[in-house]
């Protein structure tokens, strides 16, 4: 498991931003270059479990991520841990190979700087998937910087 790190500055108030990132119909934007069709069931609030789900294979039953909001500190600061795995449609928390990259966290900052907002990205990877995760970050975020400066 690696560290992973990534930035972006967004011409925005951090409440704008945030509101951007986690608002359904934003969220489903921003998250295309991951999985196009991503969307989250729950809420943010902390201590809330959320599934984090796209579109299976060839039309197959939803697979992503089980999750719990770890801290929730609005407009400045969320912990997201990362517990398990949905796979059609089927949560699994406990298996072995959940627990060879479980918990990974993906943690957000958000912090005021030159009259817009710098939002830092801090996420527990997997080392097969960094390559990847390296190239699509960036995407995402740029495209949440679009959504944000509207």
């Amino acid at each position: 498991m690696q560290k992973s790190h990534h930035s972006i500055f967004t011409n925005a108030p951090r409440e704008k931003v945030w509101d951007t990132m986690l608002q359904d119909a934003t969220y489903r934007e921003w998250t295309k270059p991951f999985h196009e069709g991503s969307y989250y069931v729950g809420d943010w609030s902390e201590g809330s479990k959320i599934l984090f789900l796209g579109p299976g294979p060839d039309g197959g039953k939803e697979g992503g991520m089980v999750a719990m909001v770890r801290e929730n500190k609005p407009h400045e600061f969320i912990s997201i841990e990362h517990i398990g795995m949905v796979s059609d449609g089927v949560e699994d928390t406990t298996s072995d190979e959940v627990k060879k990259w479980t918990p990974a966290f993906e943690n957000y900052t958000f912090t005021d700087k030159d009259g817009g907002t710098e939002v830092l990205v801090d996420v527990d990877i997997n080392d097969e998937y960094k390559e990847m995760f390296d190239v699509i970050w960036p995407k995402a975020l740029q495209v949440l910087k679009e959504l944000s400066e509207k």
